[in-house]
């Protein structure tokens, strides 16, 4: 204990006494809980029944003043108000309460409590841990509210010795069979990710009221073990414990993480039986849960039933309607939210990025950032995801640099794949390369997109390196490793390669070949004039062949000339996608490059019959966030004629360049 004392004495003097110079006083904005420090003493004397409906600094020192002048400061009861103000409101200032409770000749317990709450509500902890580290030097009276408020001090450390060497304390003097104190306890394994002990500690408790079962519903909740969560809760409903609204809340959570719809049903069935009070947060638990088990029929209605809703309803509803595709609903459920947060503006961008809508994302994006909004790493995950879409190099490399670079947001693991693949998919796979090597944390999905991205650049032999990265490294490939490892073999003309890693990939890694691995091998066949063998493999599939299979039988026709195999690939693409005009364009190509006219004539007029017509080539220019987009002799642009008339002017420099040349 000892040791302990001096760990703290020495870091409060090296870094605590700086945080609280620093520290500036609670605004309204603050999420530090409102003045909450109940008395059961019955307040008469007028000056302290005005201090209680308190509300600013200002205010606090008036009445403080006026104490002073009658000497009702000299009082333990009324000082400690006081003190109890300053560290525990919403507009409260910690460093005033800490001048105000070194003047006190003889804190008592309430005012040495009200400090540690005061900093760990401020989230200074080892400042709070000190005051109750004081108080056990000091041999202060403690009592069990020392030792909750010290655990809940004690989350916010790294070190989770700090929070146990309390635990010693609470055995030594004898608190270890409060309840209150075991709730604390129990709450502190399970913030600190420390189930088992969090567990132990609530099977070795005789007494347990409805804190106890919830505060480990909503440990076993929180860290996704939701079918713990969901067992605790039907031996809670089958005690004399009534489960209260946060209960409900920690188990409609679990619901939601395990897609549990029929669940989270019979919670709300219970709620209505019960006659339980329904907040607005247990609303948006419950909607949370129909909206995540994509039953937005339900979700749509109790929205509709709701009397109050907040930002986290209207974005429930913009996230679920967003994940089902269904975008037109979801940006009606956008524009109509009162006040929009990040989170709103995040469920939206994404909703976009992931349902192929890029350039709605990025225009978002640039909206939200002129708004005056600050992204956070979500935000940004998405709009790289459309600048990849789009092939959008400038505006994924200003993301990059303006936010990462610069240290506006952290480089996490998430927000460095995306960062790869931007640079990989906009052909920029030197850069992507650079972020790959100082990025100080990898998984699996970083070395793939480097192997992707290496894979879409014709360097096969650098991504079959980093594929020994993954080996060496002690991670075990997925199928997507494989996908495109052999789509590098197959860019690269590595065919002994691309064999082996195909034959291997069972047989080694535990890895069953899919359709999308047999669709790489047909391709890197067929680029490499084994045309037939290509063939030969798509029959022997175990599965249906797809799409990707057939074409690329189909293009390594065209590329070699093989009209008879490029006829079959294309009936049986054409039984998959009739609609599909790059498959009529790639058969008519095949035999006008073979000079088979009349089987040209005979394709074409199959388009005609069925009514594909093929689809147009199109560009994109990204002009101040804004995506204009110009189709093959395209003229419904504005400015059609300038713009035509620069390229011409364009052309015929570029011609006289070339004749100067010759």
């Amino acid at each position: 204990m000892k040791n302990l004392f001096l760990f703290v004495h020495h870091s409060l003097r090296h870094k605590s006494l700086h945080n609280l110079k620093h520290t500036k006083p609670f605004s309204s904005a603050s999420k530090k809980p409102k003045w909450s420090s109940p008395t059961n003493v019955i307040i008469t004397n007028p000056t302290l029944v005005i201090m209680e409906s308190c509300s600013t600094m200002r205010q606090l020192k008036q009445i403080q003043a006026r104490m002073t002048i009658t000497g009702l400061i000299s009082d333990a009861f009324p000082i400690s108000r006081v003190i109890a103000f300053c560290a525990l409101a919403d507009s409260g200032d910690i460093r005033y309460a800490h001048t105000l409770f070194n003047r006190v000749e003889e804190p008592n317990t309430f005012m040495w409590n009200t400090m540690i709450r005061g900093y760990q509500n401020a989230r200074i902890p080892i400042v709070a841990f000190s005051f109750f580290m004081f108080m056990i030097r000091g041999r202060v009276e403690m009592d069990s509210r020392s030792f909750v408020f010290a655990l809940k001090a004690c989350e916010q450390f790294e070190e989770v010795f700090v929070g146990e060497s309390v635990y010693c304390v609470v055995w030594k003097m004898g608190f270890d069979s409060q309840l209150l104190v075991r709730n604390g306890l129990i709450h502190f394994y399970s913030e600190c990710g420390l189930l088992k002990y969090a567990r132990q500690v609530f099977d070795e408790s005789s007494d347990k009221d409805v804190v106890t079962w919830t505060t480990m519903i909503d440990g076993y909740a929180a860290r996704n073990c939701s079918d713990q969560a969901m067992e605790l809760f039907k031996l809670m409903l089958l005690g004399d414990v009534e489960p209260n609204e946060v209960t409900l809340i920690a188990v409609l959570s679990a619901c939601s993480e395990m897609g549990d719809l029929e669940t989270g049903k019979r919670v709300y069935e219970k709620v209505e039986e019960k006659n339980v009070r329904c907040s607005l947060s247990l609303y948006n638990a419950l909607l949370d849960v129909y909206v995540k088990c994509g039953s937005l029929v339900d979700a749509k209605e109790l929205f509709d039933r709701m009397e109050t809703r907040d930002v986290y309803s209207w974005t429930s509803m913009v996230n679920g309607y967003a994940k089902c595709g269904d975008l037109e609903s979801a940006r009606m459920f956008f524009d109509l939210t009162p006040q929009k947060n990040v989170v709103s503006w995040n469920a939206m961008i994404a909703g976009y990025s992931q349902n192929n809508k890029p350039k709605e994302s990025l225009k978002l994006f640039h909206e939200m950032i002129g708004g005056g909004l600050v992204p956070v790493e979500q935000t940004l995950v998405s709009a790289l995801s459309a600048c990849s879409q789009l092939t959008c190099l400038n505006l994924g490399h200003w993301i990059h640099q303006h936010f990462v670079v610069e240290q506006r947001i952290p480089l996490s693991v998430t927000l460095a794949n995306a960062i790869i693949d931007m640079y990989a998919k906009c052909g920029s796979i030197d850069a992507a390369a650079e972020v790959f090597s100082t990025t100080p944390e990898r998984n699996l999905i970083s070395l793939n997109s480097m192997i992707a991205g290496y894979a879409a650049n014709g360097r096969a032999e650098q991504a079959i390196n980093v594929f020994d990265q993954i080996i060496n490294m002690g991670f075990k490939p997925d199928n997507i490793t494989f996908v495109s490892l052999l789509t590098a073999c197959s860019h690269g003309g590595l065919i002994s390669e691309g064999r082996e890693y195909f034959d291997n990939m069972e047989r080694n890694y535990g890895i069953k070949p899919q359709r999308g691995h047999y669709a790489c091998m047909v391709d890197l066949l067929g680029r490499t004039g084994l045309v037939e063998e290509a063939y030969e493999l798509i029959t022997n599939m175990p599965m249906q062949p797809c799409e990707a299979a057939w074409g690329a039988l189909l293009n390594a026709c065209r590329m070699h000339g093989n009209v008879e195999l490029a006829r079959l690939s294309a009936q049986n693409l054409l039984s998959l996608d009739p609609e599909d005009s790059g498959i009529y364009v790639l058969l008519a190509n095949t035999c006008a490059n073979d000079r088979k006219w009349s089987d040209v004539r005979r394709v074409r007029s199959l388009m005609r019959d069925k009514g594909v017509k093929k689809i147009p080539g199109h560009s994109l220019i990204d002009i101040d966030g804004e995506f204009i987009e110009f189709l093959v002799a395209d003229e419904s642009h504005p400015q059609s004629e300038e713009i035509y008339k620069v390229l011409d002017e364009m052309l015929l420099l570029s011609k006289l360049e070339d004749s100067c040349e010759l």
